[in-house]
């Protein structure tokens, strides 16, 4: 079955305390799914989309739940590698109140996507009759043999005239800035969208700017492939109410959009909900509705527990045109 977007990465079994308990007292944990690149092509299929995820899985239980999920939320998995070896990732989240953050614990070494080389995924195919293909810097920075397959990936998407996006997604656990930065500023020239936020940047591709549209024009500047840069913009002044919005820059054009006043359920997730929804406009050509559904998107995914952003496309337009907080009934 052929995809209009296709994205590559890891999915992991995430488990939370309940209310607000650390992981030392509980003795119950909430068990759902999440992962970057999965979390963004649920996100498209919720939009309408038909999107695909490529990964490596283990045959277990844990493996299947996984790529059950991914089916339940309508992505395609006929292209996950599995494997009887490795094992599937961990994360333990837990939620904060102020002054507490929440936190992330990752027990994901030799997970099995770490153990996946160059040669093993038919991108070829994969790529038939596609349209997009979306990765982020977490893939690469899971193992060398991770990134070798990540270019892999990217350049069969160029060869295949597929539109790039990344998401520079720096992760501190999981690899060091220089290390982030090797691989990530090679794979920009492979790169047709970029999302970021101004602290990614100026860690991972080294760029800074006075204001976010400088950091955007310069981005531009050091890498003229770029088509569109969208910088994710989040004000904290508590764990649960944060400010949000992003920026997107695009043939020396800055385009806004609302900002989004939250009470937060669950933010993990939301960035890939908020690449979704700009994928989602991009893919019509259309920079503005891109952002303006991003950021839609991805405000509403902070109301949903869990990493899947479980909205509809109807009701994303309904918070662009202004939507309430009245019941609907």
């Amino acid at each position: 079955m052929q995809h209009s977007v296709i994205t590559f990465g890891e999915a992991m079994i995430r488990l939370s305390p309940p209310n607000f308990q650390r992981l030392e007292q509980s003795r119950s944990l909430e068990v759902k799914v999440g992962g970057a690149e999965l979390n963004t092509a649920v996100a498209l299929c919720r939009l309408g989309r038909s999107a695909a995820w490529v990964s490596r899985l283990t045959a277990n239980p844990l493996g299947r739940l996984i790529v059950n999920q991914a089916r339940e939320a309508g992505v395609g998995t006929e292209h996950v590698l599995w494997t009887e070896n490795d094992r599937i990732g961990l994360y333990f989240l837990e939620f904060g109140a102020a002054p507490r953050a929440s936190s992330v614990l990752y027990d994901r070494k030799s997970s099995a996507i770490a153990g996946i080389k160059p040669g093993q995924v038919h991108w070829n195919q994969i790529f038939t009759g596609a349209r997009w293909f979306h990765v982020t810097g977490i893939t690469p920075a899971l193992s060398p043999t991770a990134a070798a397959t990540t270019r892999e990936a990217l350049l069969a998407a160029r060869a295949a005239n597929l539109q790039v996006s990344i998401d520079l997604n720096y992760r501190a656990k999981l690899w060091s800035q220089d290390e982030a930065h090797q691989w990530m500023h090679e794979f920009m020239s492979f790169c047709d969208v970029l999302i970021t936020t101004e602290e990614d940047t100026e860690k991972v591709l080294r760029i800074t700017g006075a204001n976010y549209e400088e950091a955007a024009h310069k981005l531009t500047q050091a890498y003229p492939n770029l088509k569109v840069v969208a910088i994710t913009l989040r004000e904290n002044p508590l764990v649960w109410r944060n400010s949000w919005t992003a920026i997107a820059y695009a043939q020396g054009k800055l385009y806004k959009t609302r900002t989004y006043e939250l009470e937060i359920v669950d933010r993990l997730g939301a960035g890939d909900s908020f690449a979704a929804g700009l994928i989602h406009g991009l893919l019509d050509g259309d920079v503005q509705l891109g952002l303006d559904f991003g950021v839609a998107a991805s405000a509403l995914k902070h109301s949903i527990p869990g990493d899947f952003d479980w909205v509809t496309r109807e009701e994303v337009e309904a918070l662009i045109k202004g939507g309430g907080l009245r019941i609907s009934r």
